[in-house]
C-alpha cells in the first residue's frame, strides 16, 4: 500500500513539474515580449520633457498685422512667429524678419493671454530684434547658456509656433549638426550659424533652441526648405544674440565698423587664371561714394587681399575682419588693382582707411 501511495506521489510531482514547464511554456510564445528601455533612453526622454516643461513658459507666439499692397484688395496681411522672453520686464528676442512688416504687435503668452509689445530696436545684420511687453508677474524667464561650448551631437530642443498659435510652444529634439555654417541673406548679408536637425517651420523663426539643462543657446532663424532636402535648420548662437539685445537696449540699433564697400565678387583660382592676375583670392569691391574706403583711394574692382596683413579669401572672411575692429580705428588695407587700358600690369598697394559707424 505504501509504495503504491509512494509511485502515485512521484507520478502526481512529475505531471505537476510538467504541466507548469508547458504553461510557461506556451505563455512565453503568446505573450508578447516588452521593449527593453534602457537607462540612456529613459534619461534622455525624461530630459526632454523636463526642458521643454522649463523652457516653454518663454516662449511667445508674436502676431503682426499690416496693410495689404494690393490696391485691388486693401484688406489686412497677419503673420506671425515666435520669441523668447529674456527677463523679467518683459524683453522679448525674436526675429527681426518676424516684426518687420512695421504693423501693431501682439504677443500671446503660454497662458493664453494677449500683451500689446513695441519694438526697440532691430538689427537687419543678424535678423535679430527686441521688442517689449508690460512686465508682470506671470511672465517666465528663459536662462542664456554659452554657445561657445556647445558641440557637434549634442542633444538640443527646439520650441516654437509653427504654423502660428494653433501648434503654440511645439516641441522638437535633436541634435547639433554643425558649428560657424555660413548663410548669406538675399541682402548679402552673412550670418555665422548653429545647424540642427531639430525640426524647424515657419512660425518657428524667432523661437528657443535649448541645450538639455534648460538654457537658451540659440534663436531659431532659418531652414534649408529646398526639394530634397531634411533636417536642416539654423539658429543664431546665443553669445551673439546678448550681444545684439545689449546694444539694441542701449541704442536701438547695433552700430559697427565699415569701410564703406560693396562687394562685386570673389576671385577664385580659375578667374585668377584666365585674366592672369598676380593672387588666386581676394574680395572684389565698390567703394561707396564719400565713403571710408573712397576717400582712402580704393576704386571700383579693387581686389582686397588682407586687412592689418591678414589674409581674406572671401566677403565673410573680410566682414568678419572689419567687425572685430573698432569704430574710428584705421586698418592697413591690401589691394591688387587691375590695370587701366591694355598693356598695364596688376599692382599691389596699401590703403589706410579710418572705419566709419555703420
Amino acid at each position: 500500500m505504501n509504495a503504491r501511495i509512494s509511485r502515485a506521489m512521484v507520478f502526481f510531482i512529475i505531471f505537476f513539474c510538467l504541466g507548469v514547464g508547458l504553461y510557461h511554456l506556451f505563455q512565453t510564445r503568446i505573450t508578447p515580449a516588452k521593449p527593453m528601455v534602457t537607462q540612456e533612453q529613459q534619461t534622455t526622454v525624461g530630459s526632454i520633457s523636463k526642458v521643454a516643461a522649463q523652457v516653454s513658459p518663454s516662449v511667445v507666439g508674436i502676431t503682426s498685422v499690416s496693410r495689404s499692397a494690393n490696391r485691388l484688395d486693401p484688406g489686412q496681411i497677419e503673420s506671425s512667429g515666435s520669441g523668447v522672453i529674456i527677463d523679467k520686464t518683459g524683453y522679448i528676442v525674436t526675429n527681426n524678419h518676424v516684426v518687420s512688416t512695421g504693423g501693431p504687435l501682439t504677443v500671446t503668452l503660454a497662458d493664453g493671454s494677449e500683451e500689446k509689445a513695441r519694438v526697440i530696436g532691430n538689427d537687419p545684420r543678424t535678423d535679430l530684434a527686441l521688442i517689449k511687453i508690460a512686465a508682470s508677474g506671470k511672465i517666465t524667464p528663459a536662462q542664456f547658456g554659452d554657445s561657445e561650448k556647445l558641440v557637434v551631437g549634442e542633444e538640443v530642443v527646439a520650441i516654437g509656433n509653427p504654423l502660428g498659435q494653433r501648434f503654440a510652444r511645439s516641441v522638437t529634439a535633436g541634435i547639433v549638426s554643425g558649428l560657424n555654417r555660413l548663410l548669406t541673406s538675399e541682402e548679402g548679408y552673412v550670418f555665422r550659424l548653429i545647424q540642427t536637425d531639430a525640426a524647424i517651420n515657419p512660425g518657428n523663426s524667432g523661437g528657443a533652441l535649448v541645450n538639455l539643462q534648460g538654457q537658451l543657446i540659440g534663436i531659431n532663424s532659418a531652414k534649408i526648405s529646398a526639394e530634397g532636402f531634411e533636417g536642416m535648420g539654423f539658429s543664431i548662437p546665443s553669445n551673439q544674440v546678448q550681444a545684439v539685445v545689449a546694444a539694441l537696449k542701449k541704442d536701438g540699433r547695433v552700430y559697427r565698423p565699415v569701410m564703406g564697400t560693396g562687394i562685386l565678387g570673389e576671385v577664385t583660382p580659375e578667374l585668377a587664371s584666365y585674366y592672369d592676375m598676380p593672387v588666386d583670392y581676394g574680395v572684389i569691391v565698390m567703394p561707396s561714394a564719400g565713403g571710408p574706403a573712397a576717400r582712402a583711394g580704393m576704386r571700383g574692382y579693387d581686389i582686397i587681399t588682407a586687412v592689418d596683413g591678414q589674409k581674406v579669401m572671401t566677403g565673410a572672411e573680410m566682414q568678419e575682419q572689419i567687425f572685430a575692429r573698432k569704430i574710428g580705428q584705421t586698418v592697413k588695407v591690401t589691394v591688387v588693382r587691375a590695370p587701366i587700358g591694355r598693356g598695364g600690369s596688376f599692382k599691389k598697394i596699401n590703403l589706410s582707411v579710418k572705419l566709419a559707424r555703420g
